[in-house]
């Protein structure tokens, strides 16, 4: 029943109703068992987000072990650069390539280890946009606010055509409705949706359409006044909405509060940031990439929160806010761990690892150690002794298969044969 005004993507809607199903058992039982009602949908959202947050927990402990691995192993990364820097030979990308690899694999971690936890989280948020824009959609219990009022518009005489005017009246362009269908469970859905989006003056044109039903119109807007609004903050609009109601009507307390959302935001992004285990400073393009997103971020914060739900900027500022202090207990914790305990049982799932790429510890400390120099020294052969490069053909031509002198001369036959 609820499907009709969800969100119905392929792969956010099934997160939107997951996410939905929790959020609405939370909210029952705040209503129902609590009988709580006054900021139930804030408060939803609050214990939803500190819910969510738990059972991210294990990932969050994995990305803050592999960061502050991390940190520890840039003093041997830097090494390994510096010792191949300005060599760009096969053999020595090559064999900085294991050596990184080698030190990777050695601390446990991994190139893309710090992306896995925004990879999850990004769906989580963009679903969450879905639920909190429309929640009577997946909050059973605030449609049925909607029910006798809605009743009683489907019994007014062409109440399509008002509702349609109501629609255009209030220019919810981003709410999709269709008043010609036939379904009446469809046209409930559609009017409800209208309903929810209203701004605060929409109620008078409400009012103005169906005079008859005064009596359901204050019934809503009374019950909404107690669940959907935190304060003076809807939690279904758009601070920055908010902000310009609150600017047009003198409202100060509104327009403050609408500012104080994005704000907020900024400013739990910044703290949980500066908590967090970075890298040891360097110029290397990792660490410039860092520095940048740590200060892209909160920014994106800011504007995010201002043109989304405040539904959406209370979840962002309660996770940043349960992120700290999930942070600074982490940080206590990873001062007192053992960590090189952790690399050397590491080391040997490295060992195990180098073995499934067929690449023996031998084999990569020699690569390590080749000098791009004791390369171009063999290669100077006299052009005159022509004993000194038969030798070296014979050499050549009895290589054994799988190394490089084997596939050189591959190589050398397939310019042979391309030339004939």
């Amino acid at each position: 029943m609820l499907f009709l005004t969800s969100y119905n993507g392929q792969i956010l809607g099934p997160i939107a109703r997951l996410l939905g199903a929790i959020m609405n058992a939370i909210y029952e039982f705040l209503t129902k068992q609590c009988g709580i009602t006054n900021g139930s949908i804030a408060l939803s959202i609050i214990i939803f987000t500190i819910f969510i947050y738990l059972c991210m927990f294990p990932l969050t402990y994995r990305q803050q072990k592999f960061s502050v691995l991390t940190r520890k192993m840039q003093p041997e990364m830097k090494a390994i650069q510096k010792k191949y820097k300005g060599r760009r030979d096969q053999a020595s990308v090559q064999a900085m390539n294991e050596e990184t690899q080698a030190l990777y694999d050695k601390y446990g971690t991994n190139p893309t280890g710090s992306c896995v936890q925004m990879a999850i989280q990004m769906p989580i948020l963009f679903a969450l946009y879905r639920v909190f824009y429309n929640v009577p959609a997946y909050l059973s219990g605030v449609k049925e606010v909607f029910s006798p009022l809605v009743s009683g518009i489907m019994e007014t005489d062409s109440f399509q055509d008002a509702m349609t005017s109501l629609h255009e009246q209030a220019n919810l362009r981003n709410v999709v409705v269709d008043f010609s269908v036939k379904d009446n469970q469809a046209l409930s859905n559609y009017i409800v949706d209208v309903l929810y989006k209203l701004p605060e003056q929409g109620w008078q044109w409400v009012a103005e359409k169906f005079p008859s039903l005064s009596t359901e119109i204050s019934g809503v807007q009374d019950k909404l006044a107690q669940i959907n609004y935190l304060g003076p903050i809807n939690i279904s609009d758009t601070p920055w909405n908010m902000a310009k109601t609150g600017l047009s009507s003198h409202a100060w307390g509104l327009m403050v509060c609408a500012v104080l959302i994005p704000l907020l935001a900024y400013l739990s992004q910044m703290l949980n940031i500066m908590l967090m285990p970075t890298q040891s400073g360097g110029d290397d393009a990792m660490a410039q990439q860092m520095r940048t997103m740590n200060l892209m971020m909160p920014l994106m914060s800011v504007f995010f929160t201002f043109i989304t739900p405040a539904g959406l900027g209370i979840y962002w500022i309660i996770g940043a806010v349960v992120r700290i202090v999930q942070q600074f207990f982490l940080n206590k914790h990873f001062e007192k761990i053992d960590l090189e305990a952790i690399i050397e049982a590491n080391k040997e799932k490295a060992e195990k690892k180098a073995e499934k790429r067929g690449i023996h510890r031998s084999q990569i400390m020699n690569a390590a150690t080749m000098n791009t120099r004791s390369f171009s020294e063999k290669a100077k052969v006299g052009t005159g002794d022509s004993e000194a490069l038969n030798k070296a053909a014979a050499l050549r031509d009895q290589a054994k298969p799988g190394t490089l002198a084997a596939k050189a001369n591959m190589v050398k036959r397939f310019n042979e044969n391309a030339k004939d």
